[in-house]
């Protein structure tokens, strides 16, 4: 069976077959590093690296570009005299590697940070003045606007009308239409001179859709094989992102994939409603590999939704591989899997083939690894010793490319041992945040930073000394 794949702008399963044989190109939209990781963040990161490692075992060498919004209006305006807008990037930065890290999440091939890429921006964005499809804005305000209006094709990504996509308020600052979207943005007062860049426009910095096509194609070339992102980033940043590229002659993606976000009782996770689940709240409540486990089990199309009860019903799954696992180790199999297994997907049931290439349908996945589990043990009571070797195999095989085999080298030190080192990292990175929101008298944001991490079950202390934190016992 060919690899599946879904593609958003055809709105249609196709076959996938790489650009360039034997190799895998793909870019994924990072995060913004305004604010502290949550579980969006991270099942978005996940999915990509499930397509990563199924890619990988069939043999594909795979090339994925992951970026980072290094600056954004967000950014700028969470800045303090203490912790300026590079440095407010830099700790989140580190926070979302921690936190990445400890569900075993690889680094991707690049990552690079958009503030590395401003020629390269600079350059997409003369090529679509002289190409007629941008404008700068007469006001000297320093803007650059992509002209909707001169690209016929512009909704093609979601299907929409170009009149229902306007992106912002009404023209202002140049702007000639409400449809069209920031290229260039000019430095507005107050703004710090380390957040601009000289430009043929006016001192300035780049809009959030043009950095993602000049990361990608300076990484991937002009045409790539993938690009993801959450459901979220559909409009307007990836159909913008589309429109520039394909009038500045790009013929960029060829497949559009995004992956569904989460939600809690019912209800889509966001900021403005208060019930975001951050990554802090995911490592305290359980287990970083049963986390892997629960943020990994749905289709990565799919809304996951965070229950009550969810993280103890996926450590209770997980418990059942586990202990599996453990009798095959008893039974001296598990060291003769490791050294005798071929590789690719030699050991993988057909029915796990099947649902990966099956548009990566890690549900179905799932269910070969439990019925593999289930024969195993079967194997094991009735003492067919050849078919609970191979039922080992087979299981061991699986949970390495869902990346959750708790021997992996991966989890080396054990999975608490990884999820309590990134939890010190994100925690140590948040109080750092609430000393210096002390510092400048800003009590309403440390307050916060110190109730969301009481909520998380993380106590803090303060002292002539500094602020020290425990885990509340249960």
């Amino acid at each position: 069976m060919n690899q599946r794949i879904y593609d958003t702008q055809t709105q249609a399963l196709g076959d996938f077959a790489p650009l360039v044989p034997g190799e895998v190109s793909l870019y994924v939209c990072g995060p913004t590093v305004q604010s502290a990781p949550h579980a969006g963040h991270l099942r978005s990161a996940l999915v990509y690296d499930q397509f990563r490692s199924w890619f990988e075992a069939t043999g594909l060498r795979v090339t994925l570009v992951r970026n980072v919004t290094d600056i954004d209006d967000k950014t700028l305006a969470g800045a303090t005299p203490d912790e300026p807008w590079w440095a407010l990037a830099y700790r989140v930065e580190r926070e979302f590697n921690a936190a990445y890290s400890a569900l075993g999440i690889r680094p991707p091939t690049y990552e690079p940070r958009a503030t590395g890429s401003i020629p390269e921006m600079q350059e997409l964005i003369s090529l679509l003045i002289e190409r007629g499809h941008a404008y700068a804005a007469v006001d000297e305000s320093g803007d650059v606007w992509f002209d909707t209006g001169s690209w016929p094709s512009y909704g093609e990504l979601t299907h929409q009308r170009p009149e229902d996509m306007a992106e912002g308020e009404a023209p202002s600052r140049g702007k000639r239409s409400a449809a069209d979207f920031a290229l260039w943005k000019g430095q507005k007062p107050g703004e710090p001179d380390s957040a601009a860049w000289s430009s043929p426009w006016g001192s300035g910095r780049p809009g959030w859709h043009i950095e993602c096509s000049a990361m990608s194609t300076k990484y991937l070339g002009p045409t790539f094989d993938i690009h993801g992102g959450g459901r979220d980033l559909r409009f307007p940043h990836h159909e913008n992102e589309l429109a520039q590229s394909r009038a500045a002659g790009l013929e960029f993606a060829r497949t559009w994939v995004h992956n569904g976000l989460v939600s809690v009782a019912g209800q889509k996770m966001s900021k403005s409603i208060g019930n975001t689940v951050s990554a802090v709240d995911l490592l305290t409540a359980a287990r970083p590999i049963v986390v892997r486990y629960f943020l990994g089990s749905a289709h990565y199309r799919s809304t996951i939704e965070i229950g009550e009860n969810s993280l103890d019903e996926a450590a209770a799954s997980f418990s059942r591989i586990e202990a599996f696992l453990e009798r095959a180790e008893r039974a001296e199999l598990l060291a003769s899997v490791v050294e005798e297994a071929p590789p690719g997907l030699a050991n993988l049931p057909e029915a796990f083939i099947a649902a990966m290439n099956d548009d990566f349908a890690v549900p179905q996945a799932i269910a070969a690894l439990h019925e593999a589990i289930t024969a195993g043990n079967q194997a094991f009571d009735t003492g067919a010793s050849d078919a609970a070797a191979r039922a080992a195999r087979e299981v061991t095989a699986m949970l390495d490319i869902l990346g959750i085999n708790p021997r992996a080298e991966q989890w080396s030190g054990g999975a608490d041992a990884t999820g309590e080192t990134a939890l010190t990292a994100l925690v140590d990175a948040l109080l750092t945040e609430r000393t210096q929101a002390r510092g400048a008298k800003d009590f309403a944001r440390a307050d916060q930073i110190r109730d969301t991490l009481a909520a998380a079950g993380v106590q803090i202390e303060d002292s002539p000394n500094g602020s020290f934190w425990t885990l509340e016992k249960a």
